[in-house]
């Protein structure tokens, strides 16, 4: 039985590496790159080297950005009282593609998971009290993923931000235990935030 080349059984190490990507969906991916024009897996060379060599982080809310502070963040039209706390950067895009959020963000970095050893200390939680001193917001809305990491990561920020006195408030309905922010369509993450409900 032939084997492959060393080059592309490299790239399926590679893509391995992804998230979610097995090595039959490696082989598929390379497979079908090599029946494309050279031109085209140059511009996707560049566009991977483009990710660390241009992408920075927004020194304010800790978004992935060209250029810091992000667009939202130094954006003259977003509402400068109110802060949505997400994990990641894809739950940051789902809100902002469901087109009914309009104040600032503020990126954790992930969740309180105690199995892989992620504790509040691994988060940007000091970083966003330090803004909520600062800055004189208003409300934070909570939006991490209704899971168990998500819920205790919002547990331990209505513990950490109460004493601070201001309003507290949690994404509500439309999003069910156990699903993801990232995935979910606009309208659920739309209906999710206009039902919103305060912590007490």
């Amino acid at each position: 039985m032939g084997t492959l080349p060393p080059s592309i059984q490299n790239l399926i190490a590679e893509f391995n590496k992804l998230p979610g990507i097995g090595p039959k969906t490696s082989e598929r991916f390379i497979f079908h790159l090599l029946k494309r024009p050279k031109s085209d897996l140059e511009q996707m060379a560049n566009s991977l080297r483009d990710l660390k060599d241009k992408i920075a982080i927004c020194s304010i809310c800790y978004d992935f950005t060209e250029k810091s502070p992000c667009n939202i963040c130094s954006s003259s039209q977003r509402d400068k009282t109110t802060i949505c706390v997400v994990a990641e950067s894809p739950d940051l895009m789902a809100i902002e593609k469901s087109g009914t959020y309009k104040g600032l963000y503020h990126v954790l970095g992930g969740v309180i998971n105690q199995i892989e050893g992620i504790g509040p200390d691994q988060l940007k939680i000091n970083e966003l009290v330090e803004r909520i001193k600062k800055d004189g917001i208003k409300e934070i809305i909570l939006a991490t993923d209704p899971d168990m990491e998500g819920e205790s990561t919002a547990l331990y920020l209505i513990r950490v931000l109460k004493p601070l006195g201001i309003k507290i408030t949690r994404i509500g309905k439309g999003l069910p235990m156990g699903s993801n922010i990232e995935y979910a369509d606009e309208v659920t993450i739309a209906n999710a935030m206009e039902g919103r409900g305060e912590v007490k």
